[in-house]
């Protein structure tokens, strides 16, 4: 039998009706990835395996950093594509009961129709097989991939500085599929390096066509482009945070530190947290006064090979799990903008499952009554999208919540092959539900527990995000 076949991860009867009959089939809608709309605007076709697969793809280089792998067949740019894909090909054999196992064998399956395990003996044969299908398959192109994928809307994740002419691009053409903005202001938080917040502040002013000489002029900025994203059928916003701002300044703090960064003068460690919890309450404000939903990716230490990140920049796959303290500023931000009235919709995801349940909690004492699971505890991320993170998260939701209402899975990714992971994820929560069925907790009433499966696959996130897909 093939490694990936119909039935793998689903391993009991409940679970495979489950996911043959209610979840295989439904639509992605994913609300949360990092996917370039200039690549899929221009319908990017890759020549080769490595560009489509492992350009990018931090998890990938993280195993291969960990296999003994030397930098420069990872992120260096002197060895070969092919090269490359040998380094990760004698990685593969070695990662398993890593998710990436998993992972590389349902995207060579779903994407290239390849059963062979990816091995140093099988590396060439697969190499020339993708390749071929890459030079002629309509299905594997940046478009072509989506719509094979069965995505109808997708949200890429777009600072409020970055240009939206691909997403208009995109959704200009009739490509069977939806592209929206996702604003992400995060280079706000900055002010303890005035020049890179002072480059950002410069931009943001040309990108909305006005000046940005005082803390007026910033927040009018920001609801300009906003209010531009909106009108492209933009419904959320994205904060990536080791932990949440909630150090709240009066007006006259928060002017005062904005004008001595802009002046060249970097905030203290106390400043930073105050200019962040005032731009998070602004955007907060924003996102309710829209109907928006506001999603908080909480708890990653970034770069941390000092060396590495000298040499080679961001985002290699050098981040860790942070164990900061977590709850008490979540609750101050949430409560702050709830007492005000201004509390939008709201989608909490962390990285330590120590915070699960912390998090699961958090979410249910700021239902309000106004939209059925207001507070989302998100779908795990990042360290925790694999089987058993995924489990935890889904344990922790039911156990303090309803998961009947959750949102349900996204790939936070950089591949156009990641949309197997919302596969991945329906199996596992038809395996997890359908042990529960085996085992008498939940009913064997298919048309109930099945309907619910369905919801969580697609229609909780359509009927919650409010954007036009579909």
């Amino acid at each position: 039998m093939a490694f990936i076949h119909d039935d793998f991860l689903l391993s009991n009867e409940p679970a495979r009706q489950l996911y043959h009959g209610f979840a295989k089939d439904q639509p992605i809608l994913d609300f949360h990835n990092h996917l370039s709309p200039t690549e899929i605007a221009g319908d990017r076709r890759f020549d080769d395996l490595y560009e489509m697969w492992l350009e990018g793809d931090h998890y990938k280089w993280r195993a291969m950093r960990w296999n003994g792998e030397p930098e420069e067949l990872i992120t260096g740019s002197e060895a070969s594509n092919y090269d490359k894909f040998l380094a990760f090909a004698r990685t593969v054999p070695n990662t398993l009961r890593n998710p990436l196992y998993h992972w590389t064998h349902l995207e060579l399956k779903r994407y290239f129709g390849i059963d062979k395990l990816l091995s140093p003996e099988t590396a060439e044969e697969i190499w020339h097989s993708a390749n071929e299908q890459l030079q002629s398959s309509v299905d594997l192109t940046a478009r072509g991939s989506i719509r094979a994928s069965k995505v109808l809307g997708l949200c890429t994740t777009d600072d409020p500085c970055d240009t939206t002419e691909a997403h208009e691009a995109i959704n200009a053409d009739d490509c069977g599929f939806k592209a929206y903005p996702t604003f992400r202001p995060d280079a706000g938080f900055a002010t303890h390096n005035p020049e890179a917040f002072n480059s950002w502040c410069d931009k943001l002013a040309s990108q909305a066509d006005m000046d940005i000489t005082t803390l007026y002029d910033l927040h009018a900025a920001l609801r300009k482009r906003h209010d531009d994203f909106h009108t492209l059928g933009a419904r959320l916003s994205d904060h990536g945070m080791e932990v949440a701002y909630a150090d709240f300044p009066t007006e006259a703090e928060a002017k005062t530190i904005f004008d001595k960064v802009r002046s060249g003068t970097a905030a203290s460690r106390d400043e930073v947290g105050k200019f962040a919890s005032d731009l998070m309450l602004h955007v907060g404000n924003l996102n309710a006064e829209k109907g928006w939903t506001q999603q908080m990716h909480l708890g990653p230490i970034r770069n941390n090979r000092p060396g590495l990140f000298r040499e080679r920049g961001p985002d290699l796959g050098t981040d860790s799990m942070s164990d900061a303290p977590q709850t008490s500023a979540l609750a101050a931000y949430l409560g702050r903008l709830d007492e005000d009235k201004m509390l939008p919709k709201t989608v909490l995801y962390n990285l330590n499952p120590a915070w699960n349940y912390p998090f699961a909690t958090m979410a249910a004492n700021f239902q309000d009554g106004s939209v059925p699971g207001k507070i989302q505890f998100g779908s795990g991320w990042w360290f925790l999208d694999q089987k058993e993170g995924m489990e935890w998260q889904i344990n922790a939701l039911s156990n303090c919540g309803l998961l009947s209402r959750f949102i349900g899975m996204l790939t936070d990714s950089r591949s156009f092959t990641s949309f197997a992971r919302h596969e991945y994820f329906r199996r596992t929560l038809c395996n997890l539900i359908g042990a529960d069925i085996d085992a008498g907790m939940v009913p064997d009433d298919y048309e109930l527990v099945g309907g619910m499966v369905r919801n969580i696959c697609y229609q909780n996130a359509k009927d919650f995000l409010g954007l036009e897909v579909g």
